[in-house]
């Protein structure tokens, strides 16, 4: 019996996916269940399972992209399993890998046409355009019959155009439907918001002198670290509270206001860049909010992601500083209505009490759409952030630390 193989649907709205890679060839035995291609679609990148055992023959090309319900394999359920076998055969994924294809090297431009006499170089000239790594053809004589001398030769300047001998090869591949489906909705974020961001910076002694006391506590009681985004995601929950508009997004000529708070976070993904949403973080302790980050983290990491935990989302935050950066402006997530960039933490000399002190600074960034949210709810937002992180044990902890943090 020859089964047809067709695309499910990853999820809501999603209509076609692009075979990513096929982890079996042409022709071998599959065992039901096993994971037979990647596919990507605008959303992230899923694992194709079999839906029966038996000899598997492609009906589609790696980097195709195919709409959903169409037949991308056929499988022969009445072909026997190698040896009399029924262990899955390895998948391709598990093979060497192949080498990366060598590019052509580029063809050697066509010579210019010379606009001087081809006189030859003394001796003299020769040694000064070889140690300028230049040949007496590039320079133009004003000796003899267009005999280029010793003076030529010194005032010659190599063209800044001309290749040195250095590789100038160049690889030309398709971009994944994940990634330009990342910037259709960039570009559309920047076309059809108005988009501002509003900067602030956040002392944060008082998190690392928390975190100096507890870390250990916390992560021998619950197993995950006490990190920042535990202080940040409750930080921009109370904010929500506090400035509801930024927690708002439009829909034609109407504004949707949420009473619950869904937080994505930006990861980055063997993809690209990943937005797994936390759900009703207001529910959520410090505790619950690090391993839902922790969990998100590691499945985006893996390739498991799915399209349900990456949908939705109400505000987005955006962790530059774990690569370093020290000020960006994000760009919003849209539907969404705002975004908080967080940056890297460099200790820096700040005025405390008419005093200079070295201390911990990051700069924090919120971008916002200027349709729906003014500068009193954009400014008014991003300093009840900076509150919070000064001031977390009363704030976010209700001044008691232990009971905060579950300990």
């Amino acid at each position: 019996m020859i089964l047809e193989m067709k695309v499910p649907s990853p999820g809501e709205s999603i209509t076609e996916v692009e075979i990513a890679e096929w982890l079996v060839a042409d022709g071998d035995y599959v065992e039901k269940d096993q994971a037979i291609a990647e596919v990507d679609s605008d959303k992230a990148t899923l694992e194709l399972p079999a839906e029966a055992s038996g000899t598997i023959t492609l009906k589609a090309e790696e980097g195709d992209a195919v709409a959903v319900g169409q037949v991308v394999c056929l499988i022969d359920t009445s072909a026997k399993a190698p040896n009399g076998s029924s262990a899955p055969k390895e998948e391709k994924k598990d093979e060497a890998p192949k080498a990366a294809p060598v590019a052509e090297a580029p063809k050697a431009a066509a010579e210019p046409a010379k606009t001087y006499a081809s006189g030859s170089a003394s001796p003299a000239a020769k040694k000064i355009l070889a140690e300028k790594g230049m040949d007496a053809s590039e320079v133009k004589g004003t000796g003899k019959d267009g005999r280029v001398t010793k003076d030529d030769a010194v005032n010659a300047q190599p063209s800044m155009g001309t290749p040195t001998g250095g590789s100038r090869g160049s690889e030309r591949k398709k971009l994944s439907m994940l990634r330009r489906k990342v910037a259709e909705r960039l570009v559309s974020a920047k076309n059809e918001t108005a988009m501002l961001t509003t900067f602030n910076e956040v002392d944060m002694s008082p998190i690392f002198a928390l975190r100096k006391e507890y870390k250990e506590d916390f992560k021998a009681k619950h197993g995950v670290s006490l990190g920042f985004m535990s202080f940040f995601t409750l930080a921009v929950v109370r904010a929500l509270k506090l400035y509801p508009a930024v927690n708002s997004m439009i829909d034609g000529k109407e504004m949707i206001s949420y009473d619950f708070c869904d937080i994505s976070i930006a990861v980055s993904g063997p993809k690209g860049l990943m937005v797994p949403v936390i759900r009703n973080a207001e529910n959520l302790s410090f505790r619950g909010v690090e391993a839902e980050v922790k969990r998100l983290a590691l499945r985006a990491r893996d390739g498991q992601i799915t399209v349900d935990e990456m949908t939705g989302g109400t505000f987005t935050i955006s962790n530059g500083g774990v690569f370093g950066s020290m000020l960006s402006t994000p760009i919003i997530n849209p539907p969404q209505s705002g975004i908080l960039g967080m940056h890297n933490i460099v200790e820096r000399p700040v005025a405390i009490d008419g005093k200079v002190e070295i201390r911990p600074i990051m700069y924090v960034a919120l971008s916002y759409d200027h349709r729906i949210i003014d500068g009193r709810e954009s400014v008014g937002f991003l300093v009840a952030v900076k509150e919070a992180l000064e001031n977390p044990e009363e704030l976010l902890m209700d001044n008691n630390v232990r009971k905060a943090l579950e300990l």
